[in-house]
């Protein structure tokens, strides 16, 4: 790992972030969903408070990530990117680095919008430092296989919906014992809100299996980015 390369890479990537309209319009979605919530004026549930936090991190994290991974890929530079001296590691970290900045001020204004409380106790916290990892590394694995910007749009629905508006599903009308809600119990964002409501490290424990499986997904995507001819 070379701190001279990822600066180099940070410093690459938040001027192309700078020059993409796309880029900059994501880490307003959350803020403006937060503005629109917040004018309710009673106090809003967990579930709608998460729901905010799934679009963060699936409209900004996951997006961010695989576009600026799909336009290496669009420009051909990305393959040679991981053959130059900068290691793959060296790359993702500089890109992430910007992701987790831009992910950082999006999250950090929308819930001081509706209500940062909830999050300050350390499992809450914890818990969306996981949810960060998950979905960045949704990203960079979609992105490594991603031949161009504008198919990530169609990749990046699926991650939205059922990763990030999970929330959302319980308002679909399927019933508490239905096989639906059993698996979408099981989601990330279900999990980070069940640690509000229990004292045990189970829901932390599920998120991180979902860590490294998306760990796993991006390792077989990188694979199969290094065999491609």
């Amino acid at each position: 790992m070379n701190v001279q390369r990822i600066s180099a890479i940070f410093e690459k990537d938040i001027k192309d972030f700078m020059k993409n309209m796309m880029l900059l319009t994501m880490p307003l979605i959350p803020i403006v969903l937060a503005l629109i919530y917040e004018r309710m004026g009673s106090e809003l549930p967990l579930s709608l408070i998460y729901l905010i936090v799934g679009v963060t991190f699936s409209a900004v994290t996951s997006s961010c990530m695989m576009t600026m991974m799909a336009e290496e890929n669009e420009k051909k530079t990305l393959r040679g990117l991981i053959l130059s001296p900068a290691s793959f590691v060296d790359i993702i970290i500089g890109k992430s680095l910007v992701t987790g900045l831009i992910t950082l001020v999006s999250l950090g204004i929308s819930l001081v919008i509706v209500g940062i409380d909830p999050f300050l106790s350390f499992r809450p916290l914890i818990g969306l430092v996981l949810l960060f990892l998950f979905f960045l590394l949704l990203g960079i694995g979609i992105g490594l296989f991603s031949n161009s910007i504008a198919a990530t749009s169609a990749y990046l629905m699926p991650v939205m919906f059922l990763f990030g508006f999970t929330p959302m599903i319980e308002a679909l009308g399927f019933s508490e014992d239905s096989i639906v809600m059993t698996i979408t119990d099981t989601f990330p964002i279900m999990q980070a809100i069940e640690i509000h409501d229990t004292s045990s490290w189970l829901p932390l424990g599920i998120i991180t299996i979902w860590v490294i499986a998306a760990v796993l997904f991006t390792f077989i995507c990188f694979k199969k980015t290094m065999t491609d001819d």
